[in-house]
């Protein structure tokens, strides 16, 4: 392990700060560990090394992260002037001239973005594979998918290419790839952080954006630097009261930790993840944290079906923008099959099937917001099963609906708090037999991350994953 490894952003900017190295020093290291490991792990498809020196050059911001590598998923989420291709050939000469808000803020915390990582089209995948740019595989083992969809931004952090990474989450895609590659994934509460003046709600409310991240401390610094609304956002998060960061401090509360190892709608639950949640569940008793085994009263087979109209609907409205706007297209050459198949789909809904799906969501919230005024903490497996082999969740189908059960088949857990805007996250307490990573979920009440961050930095210390100073 060189010097690099040894630390996390935070440790990386303090060292910088100090002198100890140079912001160039450490973003050549970092171009160097991505030229290095990148070929084989596919997790980076677009560098912006180049314009990475010359930032440095010219003098970075004096923000907390000053320095510090970085990367961008290319989902949601615009850069000026690099190809924003969401995973997709459609997109593929799409390039925006200006910077999304989030992206003018991690820049303005010091962050140096080195280039965009690896996306399933339109997010549309719990593994990472798109036509476009191939498959990203799991630094653990390459013939296992990193997940997705921030699979390319798990992989690069879990190889060490940079500290941490830009994620964005619609049904737990930056749990799931935090779970399969031993990493540290917060979802925030919707309209925590805004993804920018080019998008509404992201996916009707359910995507959201944020980081993975070795530290927890990692994820509270990230927070502070982005959250907070952006002008003419139709609603944002309740405001923190203190940073992030000074969630971490202090002696732990006796959270009230519900322990859910059952999938709400019959789902399989491999017994290695029931195994590393009970584990789990009896390191939060050894912390003074009250457990008992309890579930939200949500019926799983409604929210599924609202999650079919949303995605439906969104993946339609994409295809027929590029269908207006190319009718001479190819569009099988454009479009993966399965997002076909998902816009196809979406002409046997009715408009009132689309408002019925928002109400069941909504319906979903207040349930779980009555749950957590008895509960401070839902704590799950992250996933049903440890990370898939390459090639499980292929997005070369045409039928939707069994791409769709296989898909919220593997993950049981994740879509509620996307269907809720209540925060969650998934912390890499459990192992299998064979080394593969396994991720713990732990959720809380709208607004409440600070208890997310504090129960997880606990945690940490109690089990380190990462010795990182």
């Amino acid at each position: 392990m060189n010097e690099y490894d040894q630390y996390d952003a935070t440790g990386l900017a303090a060292l910088i700060a100090t002198g100890g190295l140079s912001a160039s020093e450490v973003i050549e290291i970092a171009i160097a560990r991505i030229e290095a490991l990148n070929p084989a792990l596919n997790a980076v498809v677009a560098n912006l090394f180049d314009e990475a020196r010359v930032a440095v050059r010219n003098g970075l911001p004096n923000g907390p992260l000053r320095g510090v590598p970085y990367l961008v998923k290319d989902l949601n989420t615009l850069v000026a002037g690099v190809p924003a291709t969401s995973g997709s050939r459609a997109f593929q000469k799409f390039v925006p001239k200006d910077d999304s808000t989030l992206i003018s803020r991690l820049r303005a915390a010091g962050l140096v973005i080195l280039g965009k990582t690896n996306t399933p089209e339109f997010g549309l995948n719990i593994c990472t594979a798109p036509r476009l740019f191939g498959p990203t595989r799991n630094p653990f083992d390459p013939e296992r998918s990193a997940g997705g969809s921030s699979g390319g931004s798990a992989c690069a952090v879990a190889a060490s290419m940079v500290p941490a990474a830009h994620a964005t989450d619609s049904g737990g895609s930056i749990r799931i790839p935090a779970s399969n590659c031993g990493l540290f994934g917060l979802k925030p509460s919707r309209a925590r952080i805004p993804l920018g003046h080019e998008k509404s709600e992201g996916l009707a409310g359910l995507s959201v954006a944020h980081a993975i991240t070795h530290s927890v401390r990692d994820s509270a610094a990230l927070l502070d630097a982005t959250a907070g609304p952006m002008v003419g956002d139709f609603y944002s998060a309740p405001p923190a009261s203190r940073s992030f960061l000074s969630a971490l401090e202090g002696p732990l509360p006796k959270f009230r930790v519900a322990l859910w190892t059952s999938g709400y709608a019959g789902e399989n639950i491999a017994s290695a993840c029931q195994t590393a949640a009970r584990d789990a569940a009896r390191l939060c008793e050894s912390l003074g944290c009250r457990v008992e085994e309890a579930r939200p009263s949500i019926d799983g087979h409604a929210l599924r079906e609202a999650f079919d109209v949303l995605f439906c609907a969104n993946i339609h409205n994409v295809v027929e923008q590029i269908r207006s706007a190319n009718p001479e297209a190819d569009f099988e050459e454009m479009f993966e099959p399965v997002t076909l198949a998902c816009s196809l789909a979406a002409q046997r809904f009715r408009a009132v099937d689309y408002v019925r799906g928002m109400d069941c969501i909504q319906q979903a919230a207040r349930t779980l917001g009555e749950f957590f005024e008895n509960h401070d903490i839902l704590l799950t497996p992250t996933l049903a099963n440890p990370p898939l082999p390459l090639g499980v969740m292929s997005m070369m189908t045409d039928d939707w609906e069994a791409y769709l059960n296989k898909m919220l088949n593997e993950i049981p857990f994740t879509p509620l708090f996307n269907a809720t805007g209540a925060p969650a996250a998934s912390v890499p307490l459990g192992r299998c037999p064979d080394g593969l990573p396994i991720g713990i979920q732990i959720g809380a009440g709208f607004g409440e991350e600070r208890c997310l961050l504090r129960l997880a930095r606990a945690l940490e210390e109690a089990a380190p994953w990462h010795q990182r100073s």
